[in-house]
Order: structure tokens, then sequence, then C-alpha cells
């Protein structure tokens, strides 16, 4: 699933696309992604795009009267198609947006588990979006704010992590990556950490998503970027699918184990 940097770089390059053109029509070839498709999308016709905008791991596109919410579940990509070029559509092709720039923005998702819903202006009332936590990246999300919460869970750290309605985004690679370079075992309890490490992993949280964005997110497996690039961030993961190698730092063996039905990688010797 695409986490918050490869849902920002998607945003990013999508936008100077879309902002200030016309959806001139849409085009449907299946009626149910993870949800039925909004009625409104099937009709949408000469709408003026405002604005290109992501909350955590959706995409939101802002129109004059409504707004588009993406959520690109595990297989979603967003593609910028020339329509001068032949626009030929595959099996998996759900979603075109016919944009009055001779583009097309298409929506491809080989397991259907995105979605697409159509909502008003006041898009941050929709019923996912307005129970998600801070940005990590944005300045209420710090070490103090953390440290709160922290303090009131007796969970895994790790799994708080990965809590959107604490902090957003964040996901299952860049928890592992984050709390490798803090020195923090996955399994600790939330509540063990004082606020010197709590301030080194706000930090560090901060520090690999910027610099995911920056190499264009991590290609694992589905992810591309809608240019058709991969990200190439996944070249400096310190942890994250490392398992059995040895430690960056130490030279210990990485060890994998199951949490929440996710895959956590450390060291145990780095890590406490």
């Amino acid at each position: 699933m695409p986490e918050l940097p490869e849902v920002e770089v998607i945003k990013n390059v999508i936008k100077p696309f879309l902002k200030g053109k016309i959806i001139n029509y849409s085009i449907i070839r299946t009626k149910k992604l993870r949800y039925m498709i909004p009625i409104n999308i099937f009709k949408i016709k000469n709408q003026k795009i405002l604005d290109v905008k992501r909350r955590g791991r959706y995409i939101i596109i802002i129109l004059f009267k409504n707004t588009i919410i993406i959520h690109l579940g595990m297989t979603g990509i967003l593609s910028i198609i020339n329509n001068k070029n032949n626009i030929f559509y595959h099996k998996h092709d759900h979603i075109d947006l016919i944009i009055n720039n001779n583009f097309t923005l298409r929506y491809t998702d080989i397991r259907k588990f995105g979605f697409w819903l159509w909502e008003n202006k006041n898009y941050k009332k929709n019923i996912f979006l307005k129970k998600l936590g801070p940005e990590p990246l944005e300045n209420n999300f710090n070490s103090l704010y953390l440290y709160n919460y922290t303090k009131k869970k007796n969970i895994y750290i790790k799994i708080l992590l990965m809590d959107n309605s604490i902090v957003t985004g964040i996901g299952n690679i860049y928890a592992n990556e984050s709390l490798f370079l803090s020195k923090i075992s996955p399994f600790r309890i939330s509540n063990t950490l004082n606020i010197k490490e709590i301030t080194i992993l706000t930090r560090n949280i901060k520090s690999i998503l910027y610099r995911s964005i920056k190499y264009g997110g991590s290609t694992i497996s589905n992810y591309k970027l809608p240019n058709h690039n991969i990200g190439n961030f996944s070249q400096y993961f310190l942890v994250y699918g490392r398992k059995n190698k040895l430690c960056k730092i130490c030279k210990t063996q990485i060890i994998r184990k199951i949490q929440r039905n996710r895959s956590t990688f450390f060291c145990c010797k780095c890590q406490k």
C-alpha cells in the first residue's frame, strides 16, 4: 500500500497537469471499486480543478463546488496519459478523467481495493478524513504531542505509530525505518519511552519521510509514479525487508517478526 511519501510524490507529479484545468468528462469502466463509484463522477462535465492536495494517504482534487477524494488501496495507480499518443486502455484501467490540456488522469487498480468518493467543499468533514491524526511533517506533530500520547498508551510503540488517529500516514515501512534509526525496539511498550527518546524518534520520523519523498517514495511491488517512474528510496532501507541480512551498524542478523499481521524488521542489538 502506498504510504505518505508515495502519495505525496503522486500528488506533486499530477498537480501541474490538473490545477487550473478543466475536467471535460469522465470515462468509467466499472461500477464498483472497494465501494460503488459515485454517480456524480460518472456525470462529471466541464468542472474546473482549483487545487490538488493530500491528506494522509488520500489524494484530494478540489473542484469549484465539490471534491473528489481518492484512496489507492493496495494496488491503485494514478497515471498521466498524453492524449496525443495511443490511449488504448487495459483491463484494470477503471477511471479516466479527460482534461482540457490533452492529458488524461487514469486510475488503474488490479485488486480494486482503492476507492473514489464525491464530497462537497467541506471535505475535511468526510468520514474517512475527519478521524485522521496530524500530519507527521507538520508542526503540530512534535515530540511533546507524541510523548503525551505514548504516556497514555500501553501498547508497542510501532503499533502506536501506525495508528492513523494518532499520526496519519507513517505506515509500516517508515515505522520500521524510524525506530531503527532511533535505536528503539518496535516491541518497546510506548509508555516506557522517555522524552529524550521520543524527541529523537519524532525527528527521525520527519527525516525519513522527507528523504523518501526526495527519492520518489519506495517501490516494493505495485507502486509507480504517474509518469511511470519507480520510487528509489527502497535502496536506502536500513532495516525494512532485510530479514537475515547483516545490520548495517553492528553486523548482527536482522530479524523479522509479525505484529498485527504486518512484518516488523529490527536489530536486537541496536534497538532496545
